[in-house]
């Protein structure tokens, strides 16, 4: 059945599964995402959870089209933590999705086939892929262009021991750690003893890392996608990047630029690949091309730059000069 065709059964049933989205100013798109949840195939109940922190748009409006079981709070409230713990809190069933607000998910089985990987009694967690909305700059196309819905088996993570982690290496740490909740799923139960930590960034990679260490399986399933990019600007990605590599430092011990010659080095080489990239993009016009070939170097260099300040600052324990320059990192992050 679909959901529109059993909104008073789900709301009734005690739901299997339940979907939690934080909000604040959705915007239209954010109608899609609810359009395309409560239109998914599937043959057990679900429920949709939202947390509000004060929305001024039409974000509540868009959210009383549906039977969504809305909580509100005040802005200053919200982290990326611990708001998604409470949002799980108040969540009945038994497998919680954690979207946001502007992620859409792609295709009618997403939620079935998303939700099977939790048949198996020893997953802790899931996520899925990201394909980019219609129109995104080919910067992120690229980078997001393995990510292909219905490509591929789900991987399972899963290691023996801590030991086993730590004898890794840091970029292994890495790849094991990975999680994301722009479109996750995690047992509720779980959620109990091993909540997500109260922070402003990462939150997603250190649950996994303890879900991890903890002995659970955690599966990338590339069958299932959300859309979900967003063309940012350049300082941005700068300040974003920074802060991504700081954490996965601080997780993994990883730091793939450590000095200037490697800046400088991977600065020219994804240079010369995002040249290639632009120019070879179908999906752009001569002007269009001539722009984001200007952005290139300075794109590049901020990137790998930012690889490179970052776990430095984390290194430093963001004393001294890193901690006004972290603060500014992390404003509007």
């Amino acid at each position: 059945m679909t959901a529109s065709e059993g909104d008073a059964a789900v709301a009734e049933a005690k739901p299997r599964v339940s979907v939690f989205i934080p909000t604040y100013n959705g915007g239209s798109l954010f109608a899609r995402v609810l359009e395309a949840v409560y239109a998914q195939e599937v043959d057990f109940a679900f429920e949709v959870v939202a947390i509000d922190s004060g929305s001024r748009d039409e974000t509540l409006e868009i959210l009383g089209r549906h039977p969504v079981r809305v909580l509100r709070i005040p802005n200053t409230e919200f982290n990326h933590g611990l708001t998604r713990n409470r949002g799980a809190a108040e969540c009945r069933g038994e497998i919680v999705i954690l979207l946001v607000q502007d992620a859409v998910p792609h295709g009618r089985d997403w939620m079935r086939t998303f939700v099977s990987n939790f048949d198996d009694p020893e997953v802790a967690g899931a996520y899925c892929h990201q394909i980019p909305h219609a129109g995104c700059g080919p910067f992120l196309r690229d980078r997001l262009k393995g990510w292909v819905s219905g490509q591929g088996e789900p991987q399972v993570k899963r290691i023996p021991d801590r030991m086993a982690f730590e004898l890794m290496t840091p970029l292994e740490r890495w790849r094991t750690i990975a999680f994301d909740n722009v479109c996750s799923a995690v047992r509720r139960e779980l959620l109990v003893d091993l909540p997500f930590v109260r922070r402003q960034f990462g939150e997603d990679i250190t649950w996994c890392k303890s879900a991890i260490l903890a002995g659970h399986k955690v599966v990338m399933d590339p069958r299932c996608a959300v859309e979900h990019s967003h063309d940012n600007s350049i300082w941005y990605e700068f300040r974003r990047a920074y802060l991504d590599h700081q954490n996965i430092h601080n997780l993994t011990g990883l730091r793939l630029a450590d000095d200037w010659h490697r800046i400088l080095e991977y600065s020219g080489n994804l240079a010369r690949h995002l040249h290639r990239v632009v120019w070879d993009d179908e999906q752009s016009g001569l002007g269009a091309k001539l722009l984001w070939t200007l952005k290139i170097p300075y794109f590049a260099f901020s990137q790998n730059l930012a690889q490179f300040l970052g776990p430095t600052s984390d290194r430093q324990k963001k004393r001294g000069l890193w901690a006004p320059f972290d603060r500014l990192m992390r404003k509007g992050i």
